[in-house]
């Protein structure tokens, strides 16, 4: 899904690291228990031997447990039937998603990158200044692959089978330029004109001469916003500076979802704010 809008975010690319986390699994194994009651016994009393595998086979036990701790998560996961699963697996579903708000009265949702999202373009770089912007309350985050085109400059993506898809792309202001400093300002990157022209062939892959229907500017907390609609294809463009990043929030749709949610994509657009 979205193929069309990255084939040509090629000049957004960056180098990828990708950092695992690795693993660690406790080994509980009823052999060295065992064993270190025979240890006991060739040195002890046959009391002390009888105490010895008391707390070894107390260990087991609670082990276990713990291990049938894990099974039960790990089924949840897998999606075994269950009541008690039921609630394993909504526990582990309810915060996939840190950020996003509960549903307003109207059913939206906002979404403000956390503070502490990994992310950013490598040594020497000030953390990503965080983002918000609202959405209809079944709208949902789409995973970022490495193999995205945009590299790591693709940020976030949200989508809706319904209703349309998004994606945030966070790029250093010095692939740009190199006299803007750690304060950057969407002003100093270039007019709109300027800018749509240089970063518009980014999201539809191709030049965007004919196809920009409206530009507007807004300015929100001290902070501009330049805001175009584009078609065909049918995308809405919000994009900013702050720091010392580049900001490019884009929303789309299929030509049905456009006519049907062509409100609520707008509203989508124009909800993006650098906080």
């Amino acid at each position: 899904m979205g193929t069309t809008l990255f084939c040509g975010c090629s000049s957004f690319s960056w180098k990828c690291h990708q950092q695992i986390a690795p693993c660690s699994f406790a080994r509980s194994s009823q052999e060295n228990g065992i064993s270190t009651a025979k240890a006991v016994r060739g040195s002890r009393g046959n009391g002390l031997v009888d105490k010895e595998k008391e707390e070894s086979w107390g260990m087991l036990s609670r082990r276990s447990l713990f291990v049938s701790g894990i099974s039960l998560a790990s089924s949840a996961v897998l999606g075994f039937p269950g009541e008690g699963l039921a609630v394993v697996k909504q526990g582990l579903l309810a915060g996939r998603i840190p950020g996003l708000s509960e549903p307003d009265e109207q059913g939206w949702r906002t979404y403000r990158r956390p503070d502490d999202k990994s992310g950013g373009h490598g040594v020497g770089w000030s953390p990503i200044i965080p983002y918000s912007f609202s959405v209809p309350e079944d709208w949902e985050e789409v995973p970022v692959s490495i193999a995205d085109l945009g590299g790591t400059e693709i940020d976030l993506r949200f989508g809706s089978s319904k209703e349309g898809r998004l994606f945030v792309i966070v790029a250093p202001v010095l692939r740009f330029a190199d006299n803007l400093g750690q304060n950057a300002t969407i002003e100093k990157i270039g007019p709109p004109e300027k800018v749509i022209n240089a970063f518009g062939p980014e999201v539809i892959g191709e030049n965007v001469e004919g196809k920009v229907l409206s530009i507007n500017t807004e300015e929100h907390d001290g902070r501009m916003y330049y805001q175009y609609e584009l078609e065909p294809p049918h995308v809405l463009i919000t994009a900013t500076a702050a720091g010392n990043r580049f900001y490019l929030f884009s929303v789309t749709g299929s030509g049905l979802q456009w006519k049907r949610h062509y409100k609520d994509l707008k509203r989508i657009a124009e909800s993006f704010r650098v906080v």
